[in-house]
């Protein structure tokens, strides 16, 4: 019977290796840069990934000095390295001798548009991000609720401020579904504590929002870079705190979002002050308000002394006593006023009385005289040109009557007319039987035409 040889874990890892760095040694790799971390020591540990597989990596800091760029997540990069095992946990890694870029990741390309498109949207813009509330009494949060980044935030807000009172939304927060749940979990969180949605309808409404989780690579963080995460954040009526990942990673949601927190246990420290800070305050306040009232009341106490040593106070028979000498030294004086007003009003009066006399007795004959005067003148001047008026209306008078028809009907001529009125010039325009009007100096005749011969005709030249 032939024995099976057995191997020890590491003896089987040992030779895993030496076949790996025998049979295929030193490759070149193209893939993408995922799950960057990077140690005080200077090495890099990340993955290297396609759509169908994943590899580590490591880059130490030696190798790094020959390096053109450094990598970072989402960088599609070709590295030159050694295949091998680490061995302490059996994971077989490329230890990069030479890395260059080969262009941009596809999940960073992703992530890149949207990003411009959003800002050129104005999704970002600081103007509508919304001030925190120095207090808030209602905090909401959006996370795994297995996950470290819940334990962190709960034991900073548990030292901070112990009874803040929390809502926590359960979301996915990795993987094709994560997503659509945070999106589902904010407007949740929105729509507590009005009536009208049916969401705790008798709790408080938010005051802020916190939508968190731990690090990841890439393509672990890839829901909060979704467009519908991003809108829903921008577009959340409650303040919303993004911490997503470590200090080093950025996502769309912190874009969107309020306020960025590097890490969670950065978000619960943002999102509320310790309570013993407040309460200092609150002490500081009490003392200086305390303060001010008894410097106030020190000061009301000084003038209430004052006035108790004031003899309007402590003798006020006295002060009655003064205010009425003082008014019959007021009435006094206005009667003394007013008497003096009527007497000048007095002496103007007579003043004013005695000047019209004057002015009437030494103006009154000039003006009687300057008006006899003008009364002869205008009487003169009429009689004047009534008799020119005459003496024209005379000439007018003897020229029309010689320039009158009837003067020269006085010297024997005569003036015939038709029946219709027509003046007769000539003898062609009477007709034999016409009717004839002859106006003479004195009277007129009626008279019928009739022919030269004496037959009734055309009247003959």
């Amino acid at each position: 019977m032939t024995e099976v040889r057995t191997y020890t874990v590491s003896e089987l890892t040992r030779r895993v290796k030496l076949a790996l760095e025998g049979e295929i040694g030193r490759v070149w790799v193209t893939g993408e840069v995922s799950n960057l971390r990077r140690q005080p020591s200077g090495h890099c540990y990340f993955t290297l990934k396609d759509a169908g597989a994943q590899l580590n990596a490591v880059l130490f800091a030696g190798a790094q000095r020959n390096a053109t760029f450094a990598p970072a997540d989402g960088m599609a990069v070709r590295a030159c390295g050694d295949l091998t095992v680490y061995e302490p946990r059996g994971q077989y890694q490329l230890i990069v001798r030479q890395i260059e870029a080969a262009g941009q990741g596809t999940l960073m390309a992703r992530f890149e548009e949207l990003k411009r498109r959003l800002q050129a949207e104005g999704l970002f813009e600081a103007a509508h991000k919304r001030p925190l509330p120095l207090l808030p009494r209602f905090v909401g949060i959006v996370t795994s609720p297995s996950g470290a980044a819940l334990r962190d935030i709960l034991n900073v807000l548990n030292r901070r401020f112990p009874n803040l009172s929390l809502l926590i939304a359960p979301a996915r927060v990795q993987g094709v579904e994560a997503a659509p749940e945070i999106v589902a979990d904010i407007a949740l969180l929105n729509a507590v504590g009005h009536p009208e949605h049916g969401v705790l309808p008798n709790h408080p409404p938010l005051d802020v929002i916190i939508v968190t989780r731990g690090g990841g690579s890439l393509e672990d963080l890839w829901p909060f870079n979704e467009e519908a995460v991003a809108r829903a954040v921008a577009g959340s009526q409650v303040p919303v705190i993004s911490a997503v990942g470590h200090e080093i990673d950025f996502t769309i949601c912190d874009f969107a979002a309020d306020l960025r927190a590097p890490t969670p246990s950065a978000a619960a420290e943002l999102v509320v002050g310790r309570k013993d800070e407040f309460a200092a305050q609150l002490a500081a306040h009490a003392r200086t308000l305390k303060q001010a009232l008894r410097q106030r009341l020190s000061e009301l106490k000084g003038r209430l002394n004052t006035a108790r040593h004031n003899r309007v106070f402590s003798e006020p028979r006295h002060a009655v006593e003064h205010l009425s000498q003082r008014v019959d030294h007021l009435q006094t004086r206005l009667r003394s006023a007013v008497e003096g007003l009527q007497a000048r009003g007095r002496q103007r009066c007579e003043r004013a009385r005695a000047a019209l006399l004057y002015r009437q007795g030494e103006c009154l004959p000039g003006m009687r005289a300057r008006l006899d005067r003008l009364s002869s003148n205008v009487t003169r001047a009429g009689a004047v040109s009534l008799q020119t008026r005459r003496q024209r209306l005379a000439a007018l008078d003897r020229q029309l009557n010689a320039l009158s028809p009837l003067a020269v009907l006085s010297r024997g001529f005569s003036l015939t007319q038709l029946a219709d009125g027509t003046i007769v010039r000539a003898a062609a325009q009477v007709g034999p039987g016409a009717l004839l009007r002859t106006r003479l100096a004195q009277g007129s005749v009626e008279s019928v035409a009739r022919r030269a011969d004496g037959s009734p005709g055309h009247i003959g030249h």
